[in-house]
């Protein structure tokens, strides 16, 4: 469990790490009759589990083992149940055994469930003799504490004791892999062996792995590779760079990555396949039915109100999109948005329902490719740190992906279902490894992704714009954009790409191409570019928006790009999103989004009025809108966003004349709000304040008549 202090910010707690057993031993003053009740329950738990053992991808014999073991010893304390009884809670030997078994039967439920963990089959088949090695352990354990009880009184329940300590000795010594996981254990071997190489393995050998795993389609190659990916960055999060494990990881995640991109012609028709296990799930069937009927409405996101794409509940039984409802929190707001009711506390706990329907829905507008909903969870500080490979298998499996997605791209026979397949899994491939976009970049993906910027297809354009962003977040992929002369081609995607994602995205991509100097002003000599931003602020969603401000603003460090913005029409675009976050109607997740958008508007249009010609555009703007900035110099806000602020002040004090100051000096609520600054702000906005406060003091003080003076015969003159 993380810190109290973590919880109420929100965090959700972290997964426990496979194949680490935190059992829980019972108090020693605990009564004989609840521990016994317990460890049946728990006992019972685990015998159930007999079912679905055939499904396990690995040591599907020694589970089996476990499990025949964990009902023979559920009927043996069935059996003794009058006779613990009649003991004495003080029955040490009784005590200290069934606690033991119940420590046991923890670690077992434990492991089983790691064995069957949704996503984790390939980790499980490589890790099969770490996992028959804990199952030994846990076999022992029973072995012992049911040899250390109080001997039975029935003659039926000592034979069942016997037999169950004899059966888990013996499974204890003898519990190993079967011989058909070391021969798929061995055939990842081989492919990893072949990718370290450089050499393409062969398809058969991959297809025989997956079939052992029950990891045969496209989508649950999928799930396999986002599991492991989730245990990668995990792994980097908490500073295990040097963990062993790191490299089998990222050798199996190229493997399935490999599978999954050359192996499948599709991504989300399981149930053309004439395999079983290929046919959709109830739950499937079931949010597909959903999907048919739900009102899209109902799936936004009540604080952003886009959709939601990792849905999750509050304490109050309300759904919001996990990034959403994390800021409101972090924020200080300890209410549901919705209901207004106090969060009892901090968890966030998935809502699967609502992700699949979601998932169901956007596929049904999307075609045959159904987008990516990743979680935008909490690894993100650790993508950075994927710079590296961490190993020779998984470099040569990347970089073999990676180019055979290129081949399809820029094959002249390629399909349009081919084109959209390749398009979704370069953006799949790029979306959290630093490595697999140097992959993409060094393979020449960039031309060809930029090539489907103007497809017909809104799917394939989609897919492309999006690949081009995660791409754009690294220099090479940067330099490899525009110098294919896509700087232009991106702009155009900005303006009239198809869908609204296709657009925001598009802006996002301009924002990475600005921390260029020489990029930027390649875009700033584009005739549509500032205006196609201009546009996408004033009339786009929460989240175009606020893609368009950031863009505009790293475009501003241009010397060309002001003049260019003012024209455009940036100023009352920005006036407009500050004015409209002051009124007080607004719902509480509007009021969120308004201000984050408003801090972005005085942080544009401070660096606007840095030039004469945008003040001079700010100042006329309207009288509303400087009344408004001194109303949010007063508000609570970041020091970031006061210093933008008291810059903006200042420069329409500098450029605006006196007309600007004399309307400053009227405004009751800035002097105030100056001298707060003044006393906590950061260093920046202390000059800017102290600067303005004098200023105004110094145009006020010309404005007095000049004091009185008498002659030489005391006549005031």
């Amino acid at each position: 469990m993380p810190p109290p202090h973590e919880r109420e910010r929100g965090q959700p707690p972290r997964r426990r790490r496979m194949l680490s057993l935190p059992a829980v031993c019972p108090c020693e003053a605990i009564a004989l009759a609840p521990l016994l009740a317990s460890l049946l329950s728990l006992a019972a738990d685990v015998a159930a589990a007999s079912e679905s053992v055939d499904a396990l991808p690995a040591l599907r014999g020694a589970a089996r083992e476990a499990v025949r073991i964990a009902a023979l010893l559920h009927a043996f304390l069935d059996a003794v149940r009058d006779d613990f009884a009649a003991a004495a809670d003080d029955d040490k030997a009784a005590v200290l055994g069934l606690s033991e078994l119940h420590v046991a039967m923890q670690k077992l439920r434990l492991l089983l469930a790691d064995l069957s963990r949704k996503g984790a089959r390939h980790w499980v088949l490589m890790n099969a003799e770490l996992a028959a090695s804990e199952l030994r352990v846990v076999m022992g354990s029973v072995a012992t504490a049911v040899d250390v009880l109080p001997p039975a009184a029935s003659i039926e329940a000592r034979e069942l004791a016997c037999l169950v300590s004899r059966q888990a000795w013996r499974a204890a010594a003898r519990l190993r892999p079967d011989a058909e996981d070391a021969r798929a254990a061995q055939g990842v071997r081989s492919v990893l062996a072949r990718f370290a190489g450089g050499a393409t393995p062969d398809a058969e050998d991959a297809r025989l792995v997956l079939a052992r795993v029950g990891a045969a389609t496209w989508p649950a190659c999928a799930e396999e590779a986002a599991f492991l990916e989730a245990e990668l960055l995990e792994r980097l999060e908490t500073g295990g760079q040097d963990d062993n494990d790191l490299v089998l990881i990222s050798g199996l995640m190229a493997f399935l990555l490999y599978c999954r991109v050359v192996l499948f012609d599709r991504t989300d028709d399981p149930d053309k396949d004439d395999a079983p296990a290929a046919r959709p799930s109830a739950v499937a069937r079931c949010a597909a039915a959903a999907a048919a009927w739900v009102n899209p409405e109902a799936l936004q996101c009540p604080i952003t109100l886009e959709l939601m794409t990792d849905p999750v509940t509050v304490s109050t039984g309300q759904t919001y999109d996990r990034a959403s409802i994390k800021k409101w929190i972090k924020s200080g707001c300890r209410t549901c948005p919705v209901t207004g009711e106090r969060l009892r506390s901090g968890d966030l706990v998935p809502n699967l329902a609502a992700r699949r329907i979601v998932e169901q829905l956007l596929l049904s507008r999307a075609g045959s490719v159904p987008p990516i909903h990743e979680p935008s969870g909490k690894h993100r500080r650790a993508v950075d740190k994927t710079a590296s490979p961490f190993g020779a298998a998984a470099a040569g499996g990347a970089r073999l992906a990676a180019a055979f997605l290129v081949s399809r791209l820029s094959r002249g026979d390629t399909t349009p279902h081919e084109q959209r397949k390749a398009a979704h899994e370069a953006r799949k491939l790029s979306k959290r490894n630093v490595f697999y976009r140097a992959c993409l970049v060094d393979a020449g993906a960039v031309p060809w992704l930029l090539h489907l910027l103007s497809s017909g297809d809104a799917t394939a354009q989609d897919n492309a714009v999006a690949a081009l962003l995660n791409v754009s977040k690294h220099p090479a992929g940067r330099r490899a954009l525009v110098e294919s002369g896509g700087a232009g081609l991106v702009v155009d995607a900005a303006g009239v790409a198809a869908r609204v994602e296709a657009r925001q995205n598009a802006a996002a991509v301009l924002f990475y191409l600005s921390s260029n100097p020489e990029y930027c002003e390649e875009i700033t000599r584009i005739p549509e570019a500032i205006p196609t931003l201009v546009t996408l602020a004033r009339h786009g969603a929460y989240r175009g928006r606020k893609n368009a401000l950031v863009s505009l603003y790293g475009l501003l460090q241009c010397p060309d790009a002001h003049a260019r913005a003012v024209s455009a029409g940036a100023v009352p675009a920005l006036a407009a999103l500050l004015l409209g976050s002051s009124g007080g109607s607004a719902a509480a997740g509007g009021e969120i989004r308004d201000e984050d958008l408003a801090v972005d508007a005085v942080a544009l249009l401070a660096r606007l009025a840095e030039r004469p010609a945008g003040a001079r555009a700010v100042a006329a703007a309207s009288s509303e809108l400087v009344t408004r900035l001194v109303d949010f110099l007063g508000e609570p806000a970041s020091r970031s966003a006061k210093e933008h602020c008291a810059s903006l002040l200042a420069s329409l004090g500098r450029h605006g004349g006196d007309g600007v100051l004399a309307l400053l000096g009227k405004l009751p609520g800035l002097m105030p709000a100056l001298y707060a600054l003044i006393a906590d702000g950061t260093p920046q906005a202390v000059k800017k304040a102290r600067w303005l406060v004098n200023e105004i003091h110094r145009h006020y003080d010309q404005r007095q008549p000049p004091p009185a003076t008498a002659d030489h015969r005391g006549i005031r003159v």
